[in-house]
């Protein structure tokens, strides 16, 4: 194996309770999937906040599998099947995306409805670099133009002449989101986390009259990414689109900014990373937002809306998945004190009001 091989992402142990049923599910999969046989190994990636995510390991090629979570649900979330037929639709014109391979509604199968897709392999850059493999301060540079143009590539597709126009409402999508995502924050609020009015009331006076509409991924971060394992600052697929949608752009990249820790950000920010964007040479939040701005040719006065929206929205999703624990839904020990997580979004999006001086 070579070095570059040894840094490709690789899944691990199956969680308890999140087994998959393989007398159940194999003999649907040798009817589904060419030129595989046998039995698979099964693994898990550790990064399935939500929706989860297995490799299936057959002796002649290894595809992957992604099925909703058990317990209560938020209306419209983890829908598989609009998962599947978008990716479908839009691999012929994006081609970071995935081969859609088989996809099934039948519950008595796994639990849950599922698909599976080609496995893209690659490096997948998490919470850190896989080890061994160090960047440069000129690579870490490129590796975020690269990622911020195939983002910039994404919002540039013609989703009409690609089948997706369907997909969304579009017009109107930024007061669709901030009512929504209070409405579902206020829903799946628990006695541990704020009540959050301020940030919300701000939200709503605070609305850009202007938005654009495109096609938008809204969890577009560096551990979605799959990049080359021989040029690591090439990306070669971009994964988990649940959250994909016709929406405004600024508010995509405002989605992918609250996950964009940098190396000067506090203790907590640290140790709640997702992604290596606090390695020397990364872009700082602003020199995102610059180079974004600029090569979409768009004028942004000031950018906290989006900023803040990002943080509310994560902090939405994040106690979403609380609840979910706090209600014996799951049992993933690692979203025990994401309550905590809760309250540093919050105390973000006040210190981004007060900053702004709105």
């Amino acid at each position: 194996m070579t070095d570059s091989q040894q840094n490709i992402d690789t899944a691990g142990n199956i969680r308890t309770g999140e087994e998959l049923d393989l007398d159940s599910l194999n003999p649907w999969l040798l009817e589904q999937l060419e030129g595989v046989s046998g039995t698979p190994r099964v693994t898990q990636y550790s990064g399935g906040a939500s929706n989860w995510t297995y490799c299936l390991s057959y002796p002649e090629k290894e595809v992957v599998l992604r099925r909703a979570p058990d317990g209560t649900k938020a209306k419209g979330a983890h829908d598989m099947g609009r998962e599947f037929r978008l990716q479908a639709a839009l691999k012929p014109v994006y081609p970071y995306v995935p081969e859609m391979l088989a996809h099934s509604d039948d519950d008595s199968i796994v639990g849950a409805e599922f698909y599976v897709m080609e496995k893209v392999n690659g490096v997948i850059p998490r919470t850190n670099m896989p080890r061994g493999l160090n960047l440069d301060q000129t690579q870490c540079r490129q590796l975020c133009y690269n990622a911020l143009d195939s983002l910039i590539e994404l919002h540039q597709v013609d989703y009409k002449t690609a089948g997706l126009d369907h997909l969304a409402k579009g017009k109107g999508y930024i007061e669709r989101q901030i009512s929504g995502w209070t409405h579902r924050y206020k829903k799946a609020k628990t006695w541990n986390v704020p009540c959050a009015s301020g940030v919300i009331i701000w939200l709503a006076d605070n609305m850009p009259e202007k938005e654009s509409i495109c096609l938008t991924h809204n969890d577009f971060r560096l551990d979605n990414l799959v990049l080359n394992s021989d040029q690591p600052t090439k990306i070669i697929g971009v994964l988990d689109w649940e959250l994909a949608t016709l929406g405004d752009p600024l508010m995509d990249l405002g989605n992918s900014l609250a996950y964009w820790v940098e190396a000067g950000d506090d203790f907590f920010a640290q140790k709640t990373r997702r992604q290596p964007t606090h390695i020397d040479g990364m872009l700082t939040r602003q020199e995102v937002i610059d180079y974004y701005l600029e090569k979409t040719d768009s004028e942004v006065k000031d950018f906290t809306f989006y900023e803040v929206y990002g943080l509310f929205r994560l902090a939405g999703i994040v106690q979403q998945i609380y609840y979910r624990y706090h209600h014996k839904q799951t049992r993933n020990p690692s979203f025990k004190i994401l309550w905590v997580f809760v309250h540093y979004l919050m105390h973000r999006c006040r210190k981004a009001i007060k900053q702004s001086g709105k």
